[in-house]
């Protein structure tokens, strides 16, 4: 069985997320201690007893998916399973730099600086209220492209994430993507819903957060990680340190293309992934991708027994 990690983007943030895996394992705790000394403040306080919508700011929400996510890996390690025993990671959007991390191509320390900065970047490139992002089901990514094409009338509408075969997400300027999401329902798509998102991610408005990240990600170490990269914007596997770096820079106004990364790997024989942290959204979508692949949600420590049991 080739196995692949996955670890997921924003939106599977919860207040408690991985204290069950710090309070069961002290590798795992220490994640915890690393982020909030890097951040120079208790993100971890934030993350088990703050307020949801505080978590869910991007500034925050994005350190912390990663956070949790490098604290279920630790778990798996203190059990003996090596992200080795995998033979690509991947994640979806901020989830990168968690595959990243977990592949030892970047410190935890570092990837926290950077998911802070990046996420300060991407809610300041454009004033609340000026972007939006809406979820089309039910149209395929051809079909989404030619709606935001319509709906950009001068404005940018662009498809930043194409999640699974029944969900293609658009960003953009906020009157565009309302104009894209009555379009899309003309012309046959089941749901459009607005996204409840403080920035419109993985379009053109992001153009100043991705020079931003130009800067930050010129200036910390990147090693090879020991298991290939499906990086989110070439839906392929990547190595090389100084291309890695380039494609993060990309990655902020490019699309996510999630779909063409779960097919890259099944056609290199994955049959089996493991989503690493909070929640299930990952897995759920790579099982409308392909169902020959079997999915895993890898996020307390139970779940963590269950795939080791299941290995012995």
């Amino acid at each position: 069985m080739t196995r692949a990690f996955v670890f997921p983007g924003q939106g599977a943030q919860t207040i408690g997320m991985g204290k069950a895996l710090a309070e069961a394992y002290p590798a795992a705790q220490a994640v915890f201690d690393e982020v909030d000394e890097a951040l120079g403040e208790k993100l971890s306080s934030l993350i088990w007893e703050g307020d949801i919508a505080d978590l869910t700011l991007t500034q925050n929400a994005q350190p912390a998916l990663m956070t949790t996510s490098m604290a279920a890996m630790r778990a798996l390690e203190a059990e003996g399973v090596s992200v080795t025993d995998a033979a690509f990671v991947a994640g979806h959007s901020l989830g990168e730099y968690s595959a990243l991390a977990a592949a030892g191509a970047l410190s935890v320390a570092d990837t926290a600086r950077l998911l802070r900065t990046r996420g300060q970047a991407m809610q300041s490139a454009v004033p609340v209220g000026e972007g939006a992002m809406a979820a089309i089901l039910g149209l395929d990514l051809e079909a989404v492209r030619a709606v935001a094409e319509q709906a950009a009338q001068g404005e940018v509408c662009q498809a930043a994430n194409d999640n699974d075969p029944t969900q293609v997400v658009v960003s953009g300027s906020k009157a565009a993507v309302e104009r894209a999401a009555e379009i899309a329902k003309e012309k046959g798509a089941k749901r459009a819903v607005m996204l409840p998102v403080s920035a419109p991610f993985h379009c053109a408005l992001m153009q100043p957060a991705a020079d931003v990240m130009a800067d930050a990600l010129a200036a910390v170490e990147i090693k090879a990680p020991v298991v290939p990269l499906v990086a989110n914007v070439r839906a392929e596997a990547v190595s090389d340190p100084d291309l890695i770096r380039q494609l993060l820079v990309e990655q902020v106004t490019g699309s996510v293309r999630w779909r063409e990364s779960v097919q890259y790997m099944a056609a290199q024989g994955v049959t089996e992934t493991w989503e690493i942290g909070a929640g299930k959204a990952l897995s759920g979508m790579i099982r409308k991708i392909d169902r020959a692949i079997a999915g895993k949600a890898v996020g307390t420590p139970d779940d963590v027994q269950n795939v080791v049991q299941a290995e012995s």
